[in-house]
């Protein structure tokens, strides 16, 4: 990672120019989710040189309501125009269809947008002060079954988005050693489950978590005649005297650890290493700042650092890989193996017991 490590070459002109973005991004959020809501990207993409007018006459906006959209539009560097009228840019381009920008942009919105206003105090208490716009939750895990539609789809979304497309590369890796039983803690909807069942027929996996996301685990293995290999295991890790499941193959641990502060992910981790036998392992994929091929996944994955902050819990983060690794060798294990690059920007850390 060379980015971060020396100051930006900017000129000061420039930079007040950023500061200004910063202070009206809010605005420019909105102006960027109504262009897609109301299809006027898409309709410039199609009809490239529509002016305002006829843009106006295509969606079901006034023209004002097309007018200012188009001129701030214009500002965000999403269009340009020239005397027969609008066409897409680069931006604007990805914005209509990157799905890593779609996904963003809907899970900032329908989960983080309101509750992100109260981001100070969260800050100052150390409790997800912003979760309340839903529910009266210590934490958003519990809740995840009872968000509004939209909220729930556009959480599991961005949750899946980032997951899935590690799948393919560590799939191998997960079954080079060939578990028979493997332990999905933290395993939500059971997508990875039915994943590691399809890919090796023998397996048996079961599913370490919350009442509320193993209920929705266990119907979705039951939907896919699954229910003899896919299990379940009621828990909470947050508890110290919880059930914890003891001796599997391999214990696997996706994009779960990010979901505590430290102190409770060296409890999370001496509980592992204390139920693991002596031929198990644990596998841990996470997305660490540190270890992103390019400045924008290290920016997405500290801006959603704050998600963690002001809505999940309040005291959890996406963490520098340095800082988990401190933590694996606290709680009596090592990492036998260490592979950055995986999917859209995770390491899999693959640890066993201290002899």
């Amino acid at each position: 990672m060379d980015f971060y490590q020396s100051p930006k070459q900017i000129s000061a002109f420039d930079a007040k120019f950023e500061a200004q973005k910063i202070a009206f991004a809010p605005i420019t959020f909105q102006v960027a989710r109504c262009l897609l809501k109301f299809n006027l990207l898409a309709q410039i993409e199609a009809k490239p040189g529509s002016s305002r007018p006829q843009l106006a006459s295509l969606v079901e906006l006034s023209d004002y309501g097309v007018g200012v959209l188009l001129d701030m539009a214009l500002s965000m560097g999403l269009v340009w125009q020239d005397d027969q009228g609008f066409h897409l840019d680069k931006i604007g381009h990805f914005l209509l269809h990157d799905e890593m920008s779609r996904v963003n942009l809907n899970f900032n919105h329908d989960v983080c947008y309101q509750g992100m206003f109260e981001l100070d105090k969260a800050l100052e208490n150390g409790e997800a002060s912003g979760l309340k716009v839903f529910g009266d939750w210590q934490t958003i895990y519990p809740g995840l079954s009872q968000l509004p539609p939209a909220a729930k789809q556009s959480w599991f979304e961005f949750d899946h988005f980032y997951s899935d497309h590690a799948f393919g590369t560590v799939m191998p890796l997960i079954f080079k050693a060939k578990p028979k039983t493997l332990v999905d803690i933290g395993g939500n909807t059971g997508k990875w489950a039915l994943a590691c069942t399809r890919y090796d027929t023998d397996v048996e996996v079961t599913i370490m978590d919350l009442p509320g996301q193993l209920k929705v685990a266990m119907e979705n293995a039951k939907d896919k005649g699954l229910s003899e290999r896919i299990h379940g295991f009621e828990c909470d890790l947050l508890k110290a005297d919880t059930p914890f499941f003891k001796g599997g193959d391999l214990y696997w641990m996706s994009q779960f650890l990010d979901c505590f502060s430290e102190e409770q992910i060296l409890t999370i981790l001496k509980l592992a290493a204390a139920n693991m036998a002596s031929h198990s392992e644990l596998c841990i994929l996470e997305t660490f700042w540190d270890r992103q091929p390019c400045e924008a996944g290290a920016y997405c994955v500290n801006a959603t650092s704050l998600y963690f902050t002001a809505m999940a819990n309040g005291n959890s983060r996406m963490y520098h890989s340095k800082d988990l690794l401190k933590l694996i060798s606290s709680a009596g294990l090592y990492v036998d193996e260490d592979i950055d690059n995986i999917g859209l920007g995770h390491t899999l850390l693959r640890c066993r017991r201290k002899p």
